[in-house]
């Protein structure tokens, strides 16, 4: 067709220029990484591991030397299709999950859960359990109303969410339970998942791999990929395939998770860059040793960080000790006057993500999995030196 030729003409000419385009950018990237450091302790999206950043930089320009960016090549070839593999596959391993249960990479972050587990495992005229600790528990909790009969059955909110309930009972005829095990805005976090007879449903969107635990022990887990595992943009499902297909309700086919299961979540075109930039992250996870050394490490950031904040005579900590999360660390100045001086103090030392949620205030660092130990190292340094000069 008229036409045709030169716009491959031109694709052929430009792509060698923005190769050498995207080196200048790495290059002038890595000269600036050499004179600042940046310490990020931002809540989501978050911190990934630098490899992961420089590998999929490189498949954006061009995919494992196929000439293709990673963004324009088909959801449904061989290509993507190894890609898919590998990212389910990792998950599996890491969790070591058995055969009963399935793994997802669909759409939407964890808010599209709130709505799509209700979806397919209660009924109208059935009731689900809910464990309120935060606001997302919260959210879950009100779009889990337009599908069923919903339950809280323990909840720490007259308290600001301070704390994790104890001494609850789930009801026996709970279709499921719910618990949002990490709450990233208030900094606390389920230390012991509670053992129920009911099927056990979690929002682990700022915990995923950041401990071990007994997967299987869940019917099913989702997570927002943001904060521990990959970009924005796509949501890892875990899910008890025994659980499926129990209820009476017409579940829309995107919806319905029977219908990605059978098409190894391509049922459409996914988000594939944040499905390899995820794979990465996970691949990652598992040269460094896997949950149960990842978690190690995460045990010692927090306990780093913890108690900084208990002997440091200008801060406290804004939950009780026993529910401390390891992930998002919560905090206040006892004289609110110096949280400006403070957050400018660090702003400044190159700390950046630690300003708290409005609905808490003070400051919050988040200690997810790629966030390296001398980061908390160097904000503990800071807080002591800044602590000796209002001394």
């Amino acid at each position: 067709m008229p036409g045709e030729q030169p716009l491959r003409a031109k694709r052929q000419f430009d792509r060698p220029v923005c190769r050498q385009l995207g080196i200048f950018a790495a290059e002038i990237l890595s000269l600036i990484q050499s004179v600042a450091v940046i310490h990020n302790f931002n809540a989501g999206p978050s911190i990934l591991p630098r490899i992961v950043f420089e590998q999929s930089a490189q498949a954006v320009l061009d995919y494992d030397h196929t000439g293709l960016s990673l963004l324009e090549i088909g959801h449904r070839t061989p290509t993507f299709q190894a890609i898919m593999d590998e990212a389910r596959s990792l998950v599996k391993d890491l969790m070591q999950l058995d055969s009963d249960h399935e793994v997802l990479f669909l759409h939407g972050g964890a808010s599209t859960q709130f709505m799509q587990v209700p979806m397919n495992l209660l009924d109208d005229k059935e009731t689900a359990a809910y464990a309120d600790t935060g606001v997302w528990s919260a959210k879950a909790i009100k779009e889990a109303k337009l599908f069923g009969k919903t339950e809280i059955v323990c909840t720490s909110k007259e308290e600001d969410y301070r704390y994790i309930p104890r001494d609850f009972a789930v009801p026996n005829d709970a279709k499921y339970f719910h618990i949002t095990t990490n709450n990233t805005i208030y900094g606390t976090q389920w230390q012991k998942i509670p053992h129920t007879s009911n099927a056990l449903v979690a929002d682990m969107s700022s915990d995923i791999f950041s401990r071990q635990l007994d997967f299987n022990a869940f019917s099913l887990i989702y997570a927002g990929a943001q904060k521990n595992m990959g970009p924005a943009g796509v949501n890892l499902v875990v899910v008890n395939k025994n659980i499926l297909g129990r209820i009476k309700r017409a579940i829309p086919t995107i919806m319905d998770y029977r219908n990605h299961i059978k098409e190894g979540s391509l049922l459409n075109t996914p988000p594939v860059f944040a499905i390899y930039v995820s794979m990465l992250t996970l691949r990652w996870l598992k040269a460094e040793g896997g949950i149960d050394a990842i978690e190690e490490r995460n045990n010692r950031k927090a306990a780093l960080l913890y108690e900084a904040i208990d002997r440091n005579p200008l801060f406290t900590g804004t939950v009780e000790k026993a529910d401390r999360s390891k992930m998002n660390v919560c905090f206040i100045a006892k004289d609110a006057s110096v949280e400006e001086d403070f957050s400018t103090y660090a702003r400044n030392q190159g700390i950046v993500g630690i300003k708290g949620h409005r609905l808490v205030g003070g400051f919050r660092a988040s200690l997810y999995n790629a966030l390296p130990v001398s980061s908390v190292e160097f904000l503990v340094e800071l807080m002591d030196e800044f602590a000796a000069s209002r001394a």
